[in-house]
């Protein structure tokens, strides 16, 4: 870490989320918010993370993830048991997710409205609402 330049705005956004900002969690996060809004698998991030010789084992990847998302700076969207996308536009919106494709697309959340949600079991409340509008080819 010895020129922290390309990586001030990553150190400051892991620092304001409460992590401490390890080399690998730097190179992960940098190449995560780099790049504007997107979603990525663990696997594609680990696939990036290869291509750009950062030696990293997928575990580290889902740990990182998962570390990155209780800190607020992800959202995970559970598309099916077992297979998650990490969302780093964190702000309230719902997706398209295109079957056989595996690929999320954001939906802001204006377009979408609901009419009435059921009321949460005692003592709890309603946190947010996921929409995911399954598309399947028209084939």
């Amino acid at each position: 870490m010895e020129n922290l330049r390309p990586y001030t705005s990553i150190l400051a956004k892991l620092k304001d989320a409460g992590l401490r900002p390890t080399r690998q969690r730097l190179s992960l996060a940098k190449l995560l918010f780099e790049g504007g809004d997107r979603h990525v698998s663990a696997e594609d991030l680990h696939a990036e993370a290869a291509t750009q010789r950062i030696s990293v084992s997928l575990a580290t990847i889902y740990n990182t993830l998962h570390q990155f998302t209780s800190a607020g700076l992800l959202r995970e969207v559970v598309v099916e048991p077992g297979r998650s996308y990490f969302d780093t536009n964190t702000k309230p919106h719902h997706h398209f997710f295109v079957e056989g494709a595996g690929r999320l697309m954001d939906i802001p959340a204006d377009e979408v409205s609901l009419s009435q949600l059921p009321e949460p079991p005692a003592g709890m409340k309603v946190a947010r609402v996921d929409v995911i509008v399954r598309l399947a080819n028209d084939n």
